[in-house]
Parts: C-alpha cells; sequence; structure tokens
C-alpha cells in the first residue's frame, strides 16, 4: 500500500514519534519534515519544513503524559498548518488525554473533556481520529467528525492465537461500567463472562468487593480501557486468583502506568498483562517481564487511509 502523494502529509509531535514512524511506513510514505522544541522559557516551538498548502494533512500526537505539553504541541501543529492553507488537519490522538473528566459528579467540577474538545476544534482540526475513547459519548462534545476506533480485535486476535478462548477461558470486567466492553471480548473468544463488584472511595484508590460469575480452574483474562495506577487490575487479579481461577491475564488499549504502576504489575500474580503501543512505554515498564506490547499501527494506518481516499471507515469497527 503507497500513498505516496504531495496532497497528503503526515507529522508528528514528541509524544509518539516511534508509532508516527510505523504508521507512515504502513503508509508507504514518510513522515513530513517538521520540528517541535522549546524556547528557554519552555514555549513551545513549532516548524513545518515542507509546503502544506492544499493538502489533507494528518497530525499524529496521543496526548498522554505529559499531556499538557503534549495537547499544546498538537495545538499549536494545528494552528501551523491551517495558517499554511492546509485542505483538511486530522488529529490523530490514539490516546484522549482528559477523558476522564466526561461528566460532573459534584458541584463546581469541570468538564475537561469537552474543553479539550472546544480547544481542538478552534486550533482548527477538521477531524479526529481516537481510539477507544474512555467514555463513547465524547464523540459528542465535538461538532467536527470523530472516529473511535476499537483496540478489541487485535487483542481478541492475539488471544486467539495463543489457544485462549473457549470453556476454559473467562473474560473479567473490573467493574460494572466495563461489561460491555468485557462482553465483546467474550463474544471474540466464545467465553463465559465474570465482573468484579467492587468500591472505589476516591480516586486511584479500589476496595474489591466480590465476584459475579464462575472463574474457579480458568484462564481469566481482565480487560479495560486503560491501565493507570494498576491497583484495580492488580487488586481484582488477586481476587481471581483467591477464587479458585488457575491464571489471570490482563489486557488494556492504553497503558498509562502512572506511578506506582510499575511495581504493582511487577509483584502482582498477573502472568501477562497485554497493552496496545498508544502510549510509549517507559524503560521501566518496556523491561517489565509479564507485559507484551501489540502495535495499532496497521490500524490506524488504514483508517488514515480511508479518510484520506474518501471510504467508509465503519468496516474498521
Amino acid at each position: 500500500m503507497s500513498l505516496v502523494h504531495k496532497k497528503m502529509k503526515i507529522f508528528t509531535g514528541n509524544a509518539n514519534p516511534s508509532l508516527a514512524k510505523e504508521i507512515a511506513q504502513n503508509l508507504g510514505m514518510n513522515l513530513g519534515e517538521s520540528s517541535v522544541a522549546r524556547f528557554k522559557d519552555e514555549e513551545i516551538s513549532v516548524d513545518i519544513n515542507e509546503t502544506v498548502r492544499g493538502a489533507d494533512v494528518f497530525l499524529i500526537q496521543p496526548t498522554s503524559k505529559p499531556v499538557n505539553d503534549n495537547l499544546m504541541e498538537l495545538l499549536i501543529m494545528i494552528d501551523a498548518c491551517k495558517r499554511a492553507s492546509a485542505k483538511s488537519i486530522t488529529a490523530v490522538v490514539p490516546y484522549y488525554g482528559y477523558a476522564r473528566q466526561d461528566r460532573k459528579t459534584k458541584p463546581r467540577e469541570p468538564i475537561a473533556a469537552k474543553l479539550v474538545a472546544n480547544l481542538l476544534t478552534a486550533a482548527g482540526a477538521s477531524r479526529i481520529l481516537t481510539m477507544d475513547l474512555h467514555a463513547s459519548q465524547i464523540q459528542g462534545f465535538f461538532d467536527i467528525p470523530v472516529d473511535n476506533l476499537k483496540a478489541l480485535p487485535i487483542l481478541a486476535n492475539y488471544f486467539t492465537k495463543k489457544g485462549l478462548k473457549g470453556e476454559d477461558v473467562v473474560v473479567v470486567s473490573p467493574d460494572v461500567g466495563g461489561v460491555t466492553r468485557a462482553r465483546e471480548l467474550s463474544h471474540y473468544l466464545g467465553t463465559s463472562l465474570a465482573i468484579i463488584d467492587k468500591r472505589r472511595p476516591k480516586a486511584n484508590v479500589a476496595e474489591i468487593m466480590n465476584i459475579i460469575g464462575d472463574v474457579k480452574g480458568k484462564t481469566a483474562i481482565m480487560i479495560d480501557d486503560l491501565i493507570d495506577t494498576a491497583g484495580t487490575i492488580a487488586q481484582g487479579a488477586q481476587a481471581l486468583k483467591d477464587a479458585g481461577a488457575k491464571d489471570v491475564k490482563a489486557c488494556c488499549s492504553h497503558a498509562v502506568f502512572s506511578s506506582p504502576a510499575i511495581e504493582r504489575l511487577r509483584d502482582s500474580v498477573l502472568s501477562e498483562v497485554v497493552v496496545t503501543n498508544s502510549i510509549p512505554l517507559s524503560e521501566a515498564a518496556a523491561n517489565l517481564e509479564n507485559v507484551k506490547v501489540l502495535s495499532i499501527a496497521s490500524l490506524l494506518a488504514e483508517a488514515i487511509r480511508r479518510i484520506y481516499e474518501e471510504l467508509s471507515v465503519s468496516v474498521l469497527f
């Protein structure tokens, strides 16, 4: 597949250049010539070193840690391309930061996910391509097209190739809110479904309550959209072991891995934690023996090709 065409350009910020390079390779292209640097006072400086006039521009930049820096890089890159007369600007945001602030749960609380949507639109983005939003309704925060891809088929294919399917396997949702995602994976793998009922006293603190479903003697696969501090996953894995699961694995789309996630995953009973490269792993995370990284480059590349050629993207869902 080759899309070497002067009317299509792919650029990247500093958030995940290795993923951007892999996407470009899948498309038979080179990344556009650009640089994103810092002035002495830490202001972001963007240089687009080739013409984008009349081009369909794709800017690849997950808004992962450092979230605010990566978000500002993306906003300024969008502005630079808009002022350089790009025909269209698609922000490819494999991981959408601030997605967990998608509603008000108490008085005077912001809805930051909506604010970020406003910023991206105001900067000049004409389309958003993302993956596994924490809450799918965030698509409605935008007044421009949003394509929300799923990593689940990639995860399911990995487990299928390892023979992890059928009656000896159970897919587990770490909370009630993730049941739909877990049910979809269990359908792919032809397994039963279980749910961990937990209470969360405060942010990033999870108290495991009980397990709904039969896990005894089975290989349990926990699935979530992201793993942050790994408290939920580690505690859930232990609860599944205590309930008689013979092996426990976990998978997610976004490996946020905030401290103390590395230590928790290393010390957990999890035999494998399968993640994607939507967010680049730190060296410590990459060196964990039980972490396996799957690439989403081909999925994003195909979505970009379809957007550029004005074909349906829905087949990728």
